[in-house]
């Protein structure tokens, strides 16, 4: 059996066991979406929402990229901002960063990744602002995991300089942002900031007038 059949496969012994566990499981999944949560994570295969939250389909909704990036010229990014924030009301956003994350390792090298070389720059931009920090540390391992929780908080100040977020917390307050950094040794979360609503707590340069969220 090849891997793509072995996937078929387990898709139907998966919704088998769904369909026993609970009969009216897919039914009430087909009907809405009103999930809570926004993650913002890694594309690593490691990482996934879900199995680490110990939520059920339907409870989180997802955007994944290379390092769990928050890039403000990214369209796919901001556009699940937005139906996230806007249409589905989420309460919170979690932007979750992993130890040992390759993109962060990619980002502390010189070596050339061709297209991907474009990504990092944003990430090498965050190692740049904590470089005398990082540079301190001496193990290489250990360089890695701080700019892996340095880069969630960095990408956490970057959400609420979007307009998308601004408005919502002017219009409902909400939601809050949360920075986690998971474990792939223990599968343990480290929570490594909390953002409450607060326009106040935003630069002024990065905060747009209140004539302008009311648009």
């Amino acid at each position: 059996m090849n891997p793509y059949e072995k996937l078929l496969i387990q898709n139907k012994a998966w919704s088998a066991d769904q369909k026993l566990a609970d009969a009216n499981f897919f039914g009430r999944l087909e009907k809405q979406q009103s999930p809570k949560f926004l993650w913002i994570g890694c594309s690593d295969s490691r990482v996934p929402a879900n199995q680490i939250t110990g939520t059920d389909p339907g409870e989180i909704f997802v955007h994944r990229n290379i390092a769990n990036m928050v890039v403000h010229t990214d369209v796919n990014l901001l556009s699940v901002l937005e139906y996230a924030v806007v249409v589905l009301k989420v309460e919170h956003i979690i932007v979750c960063g992993h130890y040992g994350c390759g993109g962060i390792d990619a980002a502390l090298g010189n070596k050339s990744y061709g297209i991907i070389n474009k990504w990092l720059l944003n990430i090498k931009e965050v190692y740049k602002t904590y470089q005398n920090e990082i540079d301190a540390i001496e193990v290489h391992e250990d360089k890695v995991n701080k700019l892996v929780e340095l880069n969630v908080i960095e990408q956490c100040q970057d959400l609420i300089k979007t307009s998308t977020i601004q408005k919502a917390w002017k219009s409902r307050n909400a939601p809050t942002i949360h920075g986690w950094a998971y474990g792939l040794k223990d599968g343990l979360v480290k929570e490594l900031v909390n953002i409450e609503p607060d326009l106040s707590s935003i630069n002024p340069i990065f905060r747009f007038d209140a004539e302008e969220l009311d648009k």
